[in-house]
């Protein structure tokens, strides 16, 4: 099992990230960093992108699955098969965001493999043979942050994009009564609580790693933020 994760995550991410710090970070590691988070950003892109959209209609349903369960408070078969037959109509399946972080969960691991482990001399030797070996990396990002520590404004700017990124998601209210509907509703209740949940995580996780994870983690969630504004805009915008 380790072979397999080495060959095909580990060792390909290791050198892609050395590829760009040798020809396009202008020997920035965190600039490496960034534009290897851009890539698999965009290679995950479909996956990302249909999770994201499945959970914002799921957020944008909640008052029809709010009547749902109203109406078929007493019977609960009757109250599934009317769940999944809006879920067919509006073409979400409320297990997306769940399939995404199985998909995802790999790559993460052998990223933080490469960020945290994988940053010294003596990797360089998992190089590929049409890889050129910079022999040192240049570990400053900026010349100001030293990625093999760990750095707290690059934990408190990841956690403002977490806190933005998780505020999206949040449905938009129509009237007063939705708001107060809303807020007995556990989803809907939960969803609030991530909203200051999540960035509480990932300022405790961060904290205690090298800031050269942060510098992956703050660029994904950037890019998650921009990707979820976009997603808002053309699910709610379509109705205004």
């Amino acid at each position: 099992m380790s072979y397999i994760f080495d060959t095909f995550l580990y060792y390909p991410l290791f050198n892609a990230l050395i590829l760009i710090y040798n020809y396009a970070s202008f020997s920035d590691l965190g600039i490496a960093i960034i534009f290897l988070t851009i890539l698999i950003r965009i290679l995950l892109f479909p996956l990302f992108y249909k999770s994201f959209e499945h959970q914002t209609i799921m957020q944008k349903l909640q008052p029809a699955m709010r009547q749902i369960q109203h109406e078929h408070k007493e019977d609960k078969e009757k109250q599934a098969l009317k769940m999944m037959e809006l879920y067919r109509e509006h073409k979400v399946n409320p297990f997306s965001s769940f399939l995404l972080i199985l998909v995802q969960l790999p790559v993460l691991i052998a990223l933080y493999s490469v960020f945290n482990s994988g940053l010294t001399d003596e990797t360089l030797t998992y190089l590929y043979s049409f890889v050129y070996n910079p022999e040192h990396l240049n570990r400053l990002f900026l010349g100001l942050i030293d990625l093999s520590k760990k750095n707290i404004i690059i934990v408190v700017i990841a956690a403002l994009a977490q806190y933005y990124q998780t505020k999206l998601t949040m449905p938009k209210k129509d009237s007063n009564s939705a708001q107060s509907s809303a807020d007995s509703d556990p989803m809907a209740s939960m969803a609030k609580n991530m909203v200051i949940i999540g960035p509480l995580m990932t300022v405790f996780i961060l904290g205690y790693l090298p800031s050269a994870i942060g510098i992956y983690w703050l660029t994904s969630s950037v890019f998650s933020l921009a990707q979820q504004w976009y997603i808002n805009k053309k699910i709610y915008g379509a109705n205004n």
